[in-house]
């Protein structure tokens, strides 16, 4: 069971030291970055690694959903997928978790 890590910005004028220092804070073993890259974009070559490199048990954490998903619809099927193969979902700045232990997660995996 891994804690995996994704950030992304969308410009090489953006920084992603804010959300890799919250991952790394959050205890991510591993942190894969899309410097550069549209969420608009189909291809996100870390983000495809990491999804890769999943498996049962896993976490994936991300600073914002918005960071992992290129829109509602993309990050619905990536959570779905998630819960499917049992790995859980945290966002760090809006609280948002799939982990079945807390109240929050427990609800959505009933779902």
């Amino acid at each position: 069971m891994a804690r995996l890590g994704y950030a992304r910005v969308s410009s090489a004028e953006q920084d992603t030291a804010l959300q890799i220092r919250d991952l790394e804070a959050a205890g991510c073993e591993r942190i894969y970055r899309d410097h550069g890259v549209s969420g608009t974009r189909a291809s996100r070559p870390e983000l495809d690694r990491m999804l890769d490199r999943l498996s049962r048990g896993d976490e994936v954490i991300v600073w914002k959903p918005h960071r992992l998903g290129r829109n509602t619809r993309n990050l619905l099927e990536l959570l779905n997928t998630f819960k499917a193969k049992g790995i859980k979902f945290r966002s760090l700045r809006d609280g948002i978790t799939t982990d079945p232990d807390t109240e929050l997660g427990g609800a959505m995996a009933k779902e």
